[in-house]
């Protein structure tokens, strides 16, 4: 198999995040717009499945305390009740209930992401890619107003209110154990 289109028309199978090839970030404007803070999470987990119906679901559990931005401190800061509060909630939940195929390499995620125990509904363009090894690659990016999920803390109105996330997940096909 070559297209994601025809991996979708496959029998069903089961997947694994390959959290070593895997890298999800963010960046937002910060210093009233003339600076971006970018950082990356390392802690992530993930599995996905195909199923009969020829249909995607699955899930990317992120470890918010894994968020890294180059900087201890605001890194301490990000992790406060402030902003993501990863004492009280220590995963950033995304659940993918579906998906559409809209091109050999573009597939529209139906997901749900959680953040701080608020939900929202968003559809994920992605671009999805067979790899040589078997595995897909997708990737993605979302821009999302990070008020609607406490995500709040913001000195002096410095910080802005749009936080931009991406994704490059590695999925690898999951061992079907021996009969």
């Amino acid at each position: 198999m070559t297209t994601v289109s025809e991996l979708l028309c496959g029998p069903p199978s089961s997947w694994v995040l390959d959290a070593a090839r895997t890298k999800v970030g963010f960046a937002t404007k910060t210093m009233w717009g003339l600076a971006t803070v970018k950082g990356t999470f390392s802690d992530v987990e993930g599995a996905g499945e195909l199923t009969a119906a020829h249909d995607v679901n699955g899930h990317l559990h992120i470890g918010a305390a894994s968020l890294r931005t180059g900087i201890g401190k605001r890194d301490d800061h990000l992790r406060s009740a402030d902003f993501f509060d990863v004492a009280k909630f220590p995963l950033i939940d995304v659940a993918v209930r579906g998906g559409v195929v809209e091109g050999t390499h573009t597939v529209e995620l139906r997901a749900t992401v959680t953040v701080k125990g608020v939900e929202r509904s968003v559809d994920l363009a992605t671009t999805a890619t067979v790899l040589d090894d078997g595995a897909v690659r997708i990737v993605t990016h979302a821009e999302f107003d990070r008020h609607e999920f406490g995500v709040d803390g913001n000195l002096l109105g410095m910080v802005g209110g749009t936080a931009r996330i991406s994704a490059d997940a590695v999925f690898t096909p999951r061992a079907v154990p021996s009969p």
